[in-house]
């Protein structure tokens, strides 16, 4: 005959802890069969792709000048929606060479500036556009 020690609660709960932690975090934070309808779809800038530059920084300075320019965009023209349906990530490149402040090839972009500007226009568009 085999004799089992009790296991203490606390000493259970601490064996069963990770499987139901991964059991919870499995579905990789799924609440809801439901798909998300046309308006609860977020408007976000897209993400420069890596082969724009090899450098994140660079590609992190695209992203804000495409902000900044689909803004001021947007704000000219007084339309309301998502301004960054329509981009072009070849016309974002040739811009930037107005925003260039370093002759550094791997720091060419104020990226914290860039940033700055692009979120002072998103506020003016979600202002302008009663969000």
């Amino acid at each position: 005959m085999i004799r089992v020690a009790p296991i203490s609660p606390t000493a259970l709960a601490l064996v069963c802890l990770p499987l139901t932690l991964s059991a919870q975090t499995s579905q990789g934070g799924f609440e809801t069969m439901a798909q998300p309808t046309e308006d609860q779809i977020e408007c976000k800038a897209p993400r420069p792709p890596k082969d724009l530059d090899s450098f994140a920084y660079v590609r992190n300075g695209y992203r804000e000048i495409l902000r900044i320019n689909a803004y001021k965009t947007a704000i000219q023209s007084e339309v309301c929606g998502c301004p960054f349906k329509e981009f072009d990530w070849s016309h974002v490149v040739r811009i930037s060479e107005q925003y260039v402040t370093s002759e550094n090839p791997k720091l060419p972009f104020d990226v914290i500036e860039l940033r700055s500007q692009a979120d002072g226009l998103e506020a003016e568009f979600l202002d302008f556009c009663g969000n």
